[in-house]
Order: structure tokens, then sequence, then C-alpha cells
């Protein structure tokens, strides 16, 4: 048995600004990690900084532009290298319905119950970046 996080939020901003703000590193670092590197294509490999300690990487499973951005965790922590996420878009109008998964988490504990939180108030951040032009500080995002 694995666990999964699933959230849901709408963004008011054209569907190109919201599939850029979850998969180009330049704006990547403007609401989730410290620093970012790769290539939304799948097979590329993406680099995620937090601090030194958490320097993870993760291959891209899946990259269509506009619609779906899904990354399989190959070198993090013991929790999260078996997993993977992604961001599903679909456009309604002037607003895009942001799908998020977190999924193939090995035990419902402590840190995929911290992991659940810290992605919402992330997503919040997100939609903060993208509706609002917000950039939160790195370390003041949880």
């Amino acid at each position: 048995m694995s666990y999964s996080i699933h959230h849901d939020l709408e963004i008011n901003a054209h569907i190109r600004e919201v599939y850029e703000a979850v998969c180009d590193p330049i704006h990547l670092i403007n609401w989730w990690p410290e620093r970012c590197t790769g290539i939304p294509r799948t097979g590329e490999v993406y680099n995620f900084q937090f601090t030194e300690a958490y320097n993870w990487f993760g291959k891209v499973i899946r990259a269509i532009p506009n619609e779906a951005f899904h990354i399989k965790m190959t070198q993090s922590d013991e929790y999260w290298n078996p997993t993977s996420f992604g961001f599903d878009l679909e456009s309604h109008q002037n607003k895009v319905l942001v799908k998020f998964w977190h999924v193939g988490w090995p035990d419902c504990n402590a840190h995929f119950r911290r992991s659940s939180f810290c992605w919402a108030i992330l997503l919040q951040g997100l939609k903060n970046y993208v509706e609002k032009d917000l950039i939160i500080p790195f370390k003041e995002r949880e």
C-alpha cells in the first residue's frame, strides 16, 4: 500500500503562465526550491536544491506544454525517493485548474503529513506568484 497527496486549486491566469511557473526553473525558484535546473522535456533530469543537505534530483516522466508536467524522484531522501509528483492543468475561460498530486509514499508518517501540509502552503505560493507576482523569500517558505 502507498499513500498519496492531492490538491486542486484555481489560478486566474493564462494556462501558458501556469505551465511555465510549474516547470521552468526560472519560475520554480520563486515559489518552491532555492535553486533549480532542468529542461521540461520527458527524460530530462531536474535538480531541486533546498539546502546543501537537500540537493535532490528527479526525472521528467511527462511534459506536455500547457497540459501536464510530472517528475519521478530519483535522488532525494528515503521518503521521497519512491514518489512521483505532477501538475495536470485544465483551462476554464480565464482560469486554470491545477490538479496537483504526489503519489507513492511508503508510509502515512510524520514526514508524509508534513509534506502534504507544505505542498498546500507552497501551492498557495504558486497561485500568489502567478496571479500577483508575489515572491516569498526562500527562507520564509514552508
